[in-house]
């Protein structure tokens, strides 16, 4: 099934659109089974995802439990820690139970431990969904980097065939830093609802490619849930290239 996009006139449209949108998807898990499982990922999207979500009253954010899609092997404090900042747009401004928060362990972070970090961090997951068949979250939330790549996945590299383990360890990150974990395409594949956030004029072309060039092959266009659907919330800039017809405004 193709993506459904959603083209925003602002950044701040784009955040108004995902705010309703994310209430919806955790209404609805909520009603269906009690709670809400989301993944998260680094770069622009927290800041864009929370502007307008911390202040949504509708949403029961003590039934949610938040992961991260790929997190960096450094320090809780590091800026470059995707913990750290979620923590700072989101976490910090609504009532998530500390411990629906499943964070990468700091000690193996600290020490560039990644396949201990990894195999920590699939047990997490285990610990909450079980240990039969992947794991299936309601929602992934994913930015888009500049080469294509997602999570930490990136073009070309071995882990886009990994098809056994739910997170895998990385040490040569073709971006810093290089040591990191990640969820694998068959987690994020088994997604209920994964949703790509990209703003701003410098991820035109890349849009354009993976929107209207699948055979290329890109680690996002390979976000294909078996079972769900994807959605892709850009501002106008960032849509610039794409075909009218491959888009549409979101309706809240």
């Amino acid at each position: 099934m193709s993506p459904t996009v959603y083209s925003f006139p602002t950044t701040s449209d784009l955040s108004n659109g995902l705010n309703s949108f994310v209430e919806k998807v955790s209404r609805e898990a909520i009603e269906d089974h009690g709670s809400l499982s989301v993944a998260i990922s680094g770069g622009s999207l927290p800041k864009l995802l929370s502007k307008e979500l911390i202040h949504n009253k509708q949403v029961d954010f003590s039934k949610w439990h938040i992961f991260w899609a790929d997190e960096r092997c450094v320090g809780y404090d590091s800026d470059d820690s995707n913990y750290k900042e979620v923590k700072k747009t989101l976490l910090d401004h609504v009532p998530i139970p500390a411990n629906h928060i499943y964070r990468i362990h700091e000690t193996y972070g600290i020490n560039k431990q990644t396949e201990l970090a990894a195999k920590d961090y699939q047990e997490q997951l285990v610990s909450y969904f079980g240990k039969d068949g992947f794991p299936r979250f309601d929602l992934i939330l994913l930015g888009m980097g500049p080469d294509g790549h997602c999570c930490s996945l990136f073009p070309g590299h071995p882990l886009l065939q990994e098809r056994t383990l739910w997170v895998a360890p990385i040490d040569d990150s073709p971006k810093p830093p290089p040591e990191r974990i990640t969820l694998t395409l068959p987690v994020v594949n088994h997604a209920q609802t994964v949703v790509f956030v990209t703003a701003g004029e410098g991820k035109r072309e890349m849009v354009q490619k993976i929107i209207e060039q699948p055979q290329l092959e890109l680690p996002c266009q390979r976000v294909q849930p078996e079972n769900g659907q994807v959605y892709w919330f850009v501002d106008e800039p960032a849509a610039g290239s794409l075909n009218k017809s491959s888009y549409a405004s979101y309706k809240l």
